[in-house]
């Protein structure tokens, strides 16, 4: 399995020669529908992202000590922001997710074409992960 460091260099190649924010949009959307299927039973309140303009839930599983995350929106572009989180993250360890840098959510430059309901929306998705990665 790769490192969160080269999962999120990958992330940020994907967005790298990327300058228009339609084609920025388009990258998240299909992140987002790459997305393994959200288990219906884990579609309650308890797993909402507080905080989001949009309905994002985010379900963590620990198998083997790794943590995995599933996710999902009801709308297409949150759907993509929580992707990548999720493309990044999931399946390493607690430890490894805590003590992971999350620079690259500015490298890739998404703060620059998001409103700010949805840069705070992705602060608050970025936090439930890392408060998941706590407990």
């Amino acid at each position: 399995m790769k490192s969160i460091s080269e999962l999120q260099a990958e992330v940020i190649e994907e967005f790298e020669d990327v300058i228009d924010w339609e084609e920025r949009f388009q990258i998240l959307i299909e992140m987002g529908e790459a997305l393994p299927p959200y288990p219906e039973d884990k579609k309650k309140d308890d797993y909402l992202v507080p905080g989001c303009q949009s309905r994002v839930w985010v379900a963590p599983e620990i198998v083997d000590g790794k943590l995995f995350f599933y996710a999902d929106s009801d709308t297409s572009l949150t759907k993509g922001l929580i992707a990548i989180l999720v493309k990044v993250f999931s399946g390493h360890s607690p430890e490894e997710i805590s003590n992971s840098n999350l620079d690259f959510i500015e490298q890739i430059g998404l703060q620059k074409f998001l409103s700010i309901s949805r840069r705070n929306g992705l602060s608050n998705m970025i936090q439930i992960v890392m408060n998941y990665a706590k407990t």
